[in-house]
């Protein structure tokens, strides 16, 4: 065999060629950059995800907001307890379904929208890119999230085509 294809098929392994370390570390640096902001506000990232979550359509079950932020409730309930006991969010059970529990905000939990309605601008900011770059990233992530979670199985050999094999 040809030593250059050779090559090639190593350089598949190397870290910085890997798209899950590439959104690995992109997450963590949006998460290191919504630090300060979110300090500010007492919460922490994951805090922060629902209440987004909450201030779009409040009233939901823990089971419904843990689908729509893809956690489990193990993760979820300790997360809620915080908010709870920072009285940003109160938890009770629905009276038709007593198995099911609802998340709705407090008046404080509304109030502190209007604190964050910032910080996606300064995110924004912080980006340096173009807002339509943005919006096409974020599409496009989505969309490769949706193909991940409805893939049945990972192909043992994956089709190797011209656009793979000269990856950056």
């Amino acid at each position: 065999m040809d030593d250059t294809i050779n090559e090639r098929k190593e350089d598949r392994l190397l870290l910085d060629r890997q798209l899950c370390f590439a959104l690995y570390s992109t997450s963590l640096a949006m998460t290191k950059a919504y630090k300060p902001m979110l300090d500010e506000l007492g919460l922490t990232y994951p805090q922060y995800l629902v209440m987004l979550v909450l201030w779009e359509h409040e009233g939901l079950t823990v089971s419904e907001l843990g689908n729509r932020l893809a956690l489990d409730s193990g993760t979820l309930t300790p997360l809620l307890k915080r908010l709870e006991s920072a009285g940003l969010v109160r938890r009770r059970r629905d009276a038709d379904d007593e198995r099911r529990v609802l998340v709705a905000l407090t008046e404080a939990g509304r109030g502190l929208r209007q604190s964050a309605i910032g910080i996606p601008e300064k995110l924004l900011c912080a980006t340096q890119c173009p807002i339509d770059e943005i919006q096409a990233l974020t599409k496009r992530l989505h969309a490769l999230r949706s193909t991940l979670e409805h893939a049945r199985t990972v192909p043992e050999q994956p089709p190797v085509d011209e656009a793979v094999a000269h990856m950056p």
